[in-house]
């Protein structure tokens, strides 16, 4: 297992030596900085903890800021733990680029997905209108809240609310290609999260 942090740049289009059109997500990978290492013996787990895009001291507590001086570097934006490596390959402070993965793997990629703010239930679950004609009475509603406990509405009920802005992993994403001069990972297919977010890239776990 490997992972690093980036941030989403967008979709293009990339072709292959045959002519065939592959449409791609541009990542821009790295450098992250190891911050912190954790252990079996102190944490019970193996991990390290990555830090991307560099942060102003004066918009950082004073938490943060002595947590990056321990790495030698400058607090970060985005942090993020990958779990399911070995931790003695990673020092604190070191540099982890794009040239980490290859052409060929296959990568999940974790993102927050795009806010669609308060959404009814047809938008945000794809119910059924009812019936559009004069005098229904009824068209966009949430349906029956259960006749069985009138008194209650009955828990994972589907009701209108917020939509959007969820953690979600795509899995099984080939990369395509890897720029080491840019710190850049080509990934085959869309990723969640507008451009500009910040996303986890690691290892497939279905491969």
């Amino acid at each position: 297992m490997k992972g690093i942090l980036g941030r989403k740049l967008g979709m293009t289009q990339v072709f292959t030596a045959e002519g065939i059109v592959i449409p791609v997500t541009v990542i821009e990978a790295g450098p992250c900085v190891v911050l912190q290492k954790k252990d079996l013996e102190n944490d019970g787990y193996e991990s390290i903890q990555l830090g991307f895009a560099d942060k102003k001291e004066s918009r950082s507590i004073k938490p943060e800021i002595g947590h990056a001086k321990k790495a030698n570097t400058a607090p970060k934006r985005y942090v993020r733990e990958i779990r399911g490596i070995n931790a003695s390959e990673y020092e604190v402070g070191a540099e982890v680029k794009a040239d980490l993965f290859a052409e060929g793997e296959f990568v999940d990629v974790t993102g927050t997905s795009k806010g669609k703010g308060f959404a009814g239930v047809i938008k945000r679950w794809g119910q059924s209108t009812g019936p559009m004609s004069h005098g229904s009475r009824y068209h966009r509603g949430p349906g029956s809240m259960g006749s069985i406990q009138a008194n209650r509405v009955p828990k994972g009920k589907r009701l209108p609310g917020h939509m959007g802005h969820d953690t979600i992993t795509i899995q099984n994403l080939e990369v395509v290609r890897v720029d080491t001069e840019r710190n850049v990972l080509l990934v085959k297919g869309s990723i969640p999260g507008p451009k500009n977010s910040f996303v986890k890239v690691k290892s497939t776990t279905r491969k």
